[in-house]
């Protein structure tokens, strides 16, 4: 399975803009620039694109090994927050924040299949960052 998105940026890196779009067009000609990026500006920017798909990645891989014991998470909460150390031009780290209620799930086996969600989701085994978590069961 592939899957792919495409970017195009005109001008320099600092005044110019780009667009990012996905094969699903769920991002369709979605702007990003220097100021999105790296200040406040309007668009997405890349870390917050690694952000969402961290998040989206850990919380189902977190779902599957919750439903391999018998249980179905009512909701799994993720935060994933990128650092981004603009002077290395590299991400420094990323942190998980996740929020799990699932009736009948122990506070041991919760640990235990965040743990392996942390490091099996796809996301995670892509990223060359440390990469820190805060669960809690709700």
């Amino acid at each position: 399975m592939k899957r792919n998105a495409t970017a195009v940026w005109n001008g320099t890196g600092k005044d110019g803009k780009g667009t990012l779009t996905t094969q699903s067009t769920t991002l369709k000609d979605t702007q990003y620039s220097f100021k999105s990026r790296f200040e406040e500006g309007v668009g997405t920017n890349p870390e917050e694109l690694v952000a969402a798909a961290h998040a989206g990645c850990f919380s189902m891989k977190l779902s599957f090994n919750i439903s391999a014991e018998n249980i179905t998470p009512e909701e799994i909460n993720t935060k994933a927050i990128v650092d981004l150390n603009p002077e290395k031009g590299e991400i420094v780290g990323i942190h998980l924040e996740v929020k799990v209620k699932a009736d009948g799930l122990s506070k041991d086996k919760f640990d235990e299949l965040v743990a392996d969600a942390k490091a099996n989701c796809p996301i995670s085994k892509l990223l060359n960052a440390a990469i820190t978590i805060d669960a809690e069961l709700l």
